[in-house]
């Protein structure tokens, strides 16, 4: 089979292994030496020409036939509005690390070197085994204007590889008989008129969305990678290379918008990937939105045969700055390429956090790397851990996008490659072991969750769990959905239903309708239904429900005695006054006084020497009308209305007696604590809690409440839809769009917003290039007719960027 045929898939593969990478190069704990490998040095892509050629670019899919996708129908003008980052930061280890010599086997002979030094055509085998690897200027910032162009800018050039392998080395694609793929995609009968009339109405809904965020892109941010769709700015975290433009490509096809598609892919050819403001590009996202992106628009616009086959020269030419990083001497690509002639010049290696090349010798693929991980043995047998010291063992960011393409690139390669069959059954039987939990939450939902476990130790008895509920693991369930269908693994399918009705519960259960970035729940004993249990709630939101309790009470009693105090006090003195008045009337005036205090400290406590309501200072009726207490004393009828909040004022304007000044002591000095100084109780702490935070019920905190138009909820929702044909995944998905759309609508666009446990959150003025890419189109393809991108006949990147099989 012509080689030519497969260079596509050549591009395709460099998407896929950098994802594999990224998982290896967050998760390695230091584990012992691999053995040697046998295997052969990995795939490279050979090196691709630069700048756009038409002609190339078609004779690079001249074997792949394929019609160009029909979209949807031209979305409707938009309505009326109504009212209303990720940005980038280094993550991982440095990768300007020194390099020593190859280490030896353990049988005392060199591993075979992977920059081809052990092969007698290599060049410069002496030079470069006496000079270790490092930066000679480390970069701080922008690079020196080492090498401007004419528009006085200094411009990637194609440097000469430091660590060259030998074409005899370099593993091609497999070829040979693909094996016949199970059907993924549900049967689907043809739909009842009022059905398709509902699902073309919610579809509309969607392509007027996408509509007024692609407008409001347009008009405001038009080549630059991000909007700002509240201020109606723009910013460039992905390198300035117009992310939202290229992200969004595929989408404006699917959704039939082609006079827009047309003229965003025709600006494609005045991006200058060789240029950036940044001093570093950020593979993983340049990976899966810009290439990933571009080699999309190709595929549904019609590949070779169609009028856009020039969006294949873009992606050969990014695809051929970011080979760069994979010119390590192990092959293990950098995440962080500084990409200017100076350091480019230079070698360089992939950082690992042992900082050893103990996977020297993994020169296949990265996929090795895990496949060898796994046979040298994982505290988790089919994960790998990440974290530096502390091993975690997850799904979420830094690991998600690698246990995904498992099954997506098994599929993409036709199952030409079974190691990824058994990968993904290794973590799928894993996850389901250690990770899957049952929330303890209100009704009859039967879900699960993903839980996060940590350890410092190389035990699993001394794992620590963190039961999560977060956005960016909601993937997981049309992975199962997926996995299960392509092996034939039922129970996979049953478990990614609860998996994605995991994430619509927790949409459902704020007062926005959106879930939030992450928060924790309480688990179940066991994955089993559990009933919610509101004391057990309630003590996982307080754990020092005891000790407030017991100093609540100790706070009462000691109020208690202060008050029965301060009342025998009072009546003392009161005695103290009569034993000292001159005549029988005022006599008979403070023994009524002295009777009424009796059990009613309270009222001492509050009012001190302020008649009765009703009663007038000789201890007779007030007139029938008189309800202000106009018959009180004249220097206490003003202060009436303030009689119960005021009672030093009072006791002061009704004493003239001896004991006036002591009166006035002892109120005064009422008590040590007043009611603000009073310790919370467990029930005052936990609603306070309920009335600060509004956490919905199930939840014991929310430290993110943002919600920043993620997909990955839908993404799982869209995927049990087509594998189950079950329509009320549908419902589901429309009930999750209506609340973002209400919540997340500025008059230019979408906007990512702060606090989705509120019922109005307010905006961040972000939106994220995938709001569009990944996020409207998974709708789009929801309310679509289940051929628009079926799953028998496309696999969907992390991105959500479609590659024809």
């Amino acid at each position: 089979m012509p080689r030519r045929r497969y260079r596509l898939f050549t591009v395709c593969a460099v998407v896929v292994v950098f994802l594999l990478y990224r998982l290896v190069q967050n998760s390695w704990a230091p584990q012992p030496d691999l053995a040697s490998t046998r295997r052969p040095p990995p795939l490279v892509p050979q090196s691709a020409p630069q700048g756009p050629n038409r002609e190339h670019a078609k004779s690079l899919a001249a074997n792949r036939p394929q019609e160009p996708l029909t979209g949807a129908s031209e979305p409707l003008a938009n309505d009326k509005p109504k009212s209303g980052h990720v940005g980038q930061g280094k993550a991982g280890g440095d990768e300007r690390v020194d390099l020593q010599h190859p280490p030896s086997s353990k049988d005392g002979s060199p591993r075979p070197s992977l920059d081809g030094s052990d092969d007698p055509t290599s060049p410069d085998k002496a030079d470069k085994d006496e000079v270790p690897l490092g930066w000679k200027n480390p970069p701080k910032g922008a690079a020196p204007e080492s090498m401007p162009l004419a528009d006085g800018q200094v411009h990637w050039t194609k440097p000469n590889e430091h660590f060259p392998l030998s074409k005899a080395s370099i593993v091609p694609l497999p070829t040979g008989a693909a094996k016949k793929i199970p059907k993924v995609q549900f049967n689907f009968a043809s739909e009842s008129p009022r059905a398709k009339d509902t699902r073309l109405q919610r579809q509309k809904k969607v392509k007027t969305e996408l509509a007024r965020s692609w407008a409001g892109y347009k008009k405001h941010a038009w080549m630059h990678d991000e909007l700002s769709p509240s201020s109606g700015r723009y910013r460039d975290p992905f390198c300035g290379w117009s992310a939202t433009l290229v992200d969004t490509l595929d989408t404006l096809w699917i959704a039939g918008m082609k006079k827009e598609f047309d003229e965003a892919a025709k600006a494609v050819n005045n991006i200058d990937f060789t240029y950036t403001p940044r001093s570093d590009i950020p593979v993983f996202e340049t990976t899966i939105r810009y290439l990933g992106g571009l080699i999309a628009a190709f595929d549904v616009s019609g590949g070779s045969r169609g009028d856009y086959s020039f969006l294949l020269d873009k992606a050969t030419e990014l695809a051929e700055i970011l080979m760069g990083i994979f010119d390590t001497p192990n092959r293990m690509p950098l995440l962080y390429y500084q990409w200017k002639p100076e350091y480019t010049s230079q070698p360089h290696a992939a950082s690992q956090i042992t900082s050893e090349n103990k996977y020297y010798d993994a020169i296949d693929r990265i996929t090795n790397a895990l496949v060898d991980f796994q046979q040298q043995g994982s505290l988790i047998p089919g994960l790998v851990p990440g974290g530096n010291g502390l091993q975690k063992f997850h799904v979420g960011g830094g690991q998600d996008s690698a246990y995904e393409y498992f099954p997506k690139e098994y599929l993409l390669l036709g199952g030409r490659e079974s190691k990824y069959q058994k990968l993904y059954e290794d973590a799928v039987g894993a996850i389901n072991k250690w990770l899957l939990f049952r929330p303890m939450i209100k009704g009859n939902w039967d879900v699960l969750f993903p839980a996060k476990l940590s350890t410092y130790r190389d035990s699993v008895e001394d794992f620590r769990y963190e039961y999560e509920v977060a956005h960016l693991t909601c993937f997981i369930g049309g992975m199962y959905g997926l996995g299960g269908r392509l092996f034939d693994r039922e129970e996979d399918v049953e478990t990614a239903k609860k998996l994605a009705n995991g994430c619509v519960w927790a949409y459902q259960s704020t007062l926005s309708g959106i879930m939030p970035e992450f928060g924790h729940v309480i688990p179940c004993p066991s994955k089993d239904q559990c009933d919610f249990n509101r004391t057990r709630w309630w003590e996982e939101l307080d754990p020092s429900k005891g000790r407030r309790d017991e100093q609540a009470r100790k706070w009462e009693a000691d109020q208690g005695t202060k008050k029965a105090g301060r009342a025998a006090a009072a009546k003392a003195a009161l005695e103290d006054d009569e034993s000292k008045a001159s005549d029988s009337s005022a006599k008979d005036t403070i023994r009524q006084k002295s009777n009424s205090l009796g059990d009613k400290s309270s009222v001492i406590d509050k009012r001190a020497a302020v008649p009765e309501q009703g009663k007038n200072s000789e201890g007779g009726s007030e007139d029938e009308d008189d309800h202000d207490g106009s018959k009180l004393p004249a220097s206490l009828r003003k202060k009436n209305s303030l009689a119960n909040d005021d009672t030093e004022e009072a006791a002061e304007a009704d004493s003239d007696g001896p004991a006036s000044s002591k009166r006035q002591g002892l109120l005064a000095s009422k008590s040590d604590s007043s009611a603000a100084d009073k310790p919370q109780s467990h029930e005052e702490y936990v609603k306070e809690k309920f009335q600060r935070e509004g956490l919905p019920p199930g939840f014991v905190d929310v430290p993110s409440a943002s919600y920043i138009l993620r997909p990955e909820a839908i993404e799982s929702v869209w995927y049990m839809y087509r594998i189950t044909g079950d329509v009320e995944w549908m419902d589901k998905g429309w009930q999750m769009f209506e609340a973002t759309v209400r919540a997340t609508r500025t008059s230019i666009a979408n906007s990512a917003v702060h606090n989705v446990l509120l019922e109005e959150p307010t905006t961040k003025d972000e939106m994220e290039s995938f709001w569009m890419a990944e996020t409207l189109k998974y709708y789009l393809l929801l309310f679509s007719e289940p051929d628009v991108i079926s799953l028998d006949e496309w696999v969907l990147n992390t991105e959500a960027h479609p590659f024809r099989l």
